[in-house]
């Protein structure tokens, strides 16, 4: 009896843990995740500040990337897009740039979506 009770205890846990922030981006099943994060990001022997939260629009997210200078462009937008593809998209989708990044106040700020 007292089986039965935990383990319908831990069930009930786990299903108070499930998410509801999960928006469907196409016919199948998949899902995008659309909690906001700030993570460090570990790239090329450094750490870096990744911040971003879902847009809504066209499923787009508006990242931001801290502790990289003007002329790293191309760093700024690899680790938007591999972050965005572990953290928040779908299983074999990749993280896509939308429109151009810019460099204000010390941060590169890119809009991405999963694709």
């Amino acid at each position: 009896m007292q089986k039965l009770i935990v383990i319908a205890l831990g069930l009930a846990l786990l299903g108070a843990c499930a998410s509801k922030s999960k928006v469907n981006i196409n016919r199948t099943s998949q899902t995008v995740q659309t909690n906001s994060r700030s993570e460090p990001i570990f790239y090329n022997g450094k750490t870096y500040q990744l911040d971003y939260t879902y847009a809504g629009g066209q499923g787009a997210f508006d990242m931001k990337v801290s502790g990289l200078g003007p002329k790293q462009q191309q760093d700024a937008v690899n680790i938007t897009t591999s972050s965005l593809a572990y953290f928040a998209c779908p299983d074999g989708q990749r993280g896509k740039i939308i429109g151009s990044p810019t460099y204000v106040d010390d941060k590169w700020t890119i809009q991405a979506k999963c694709g």
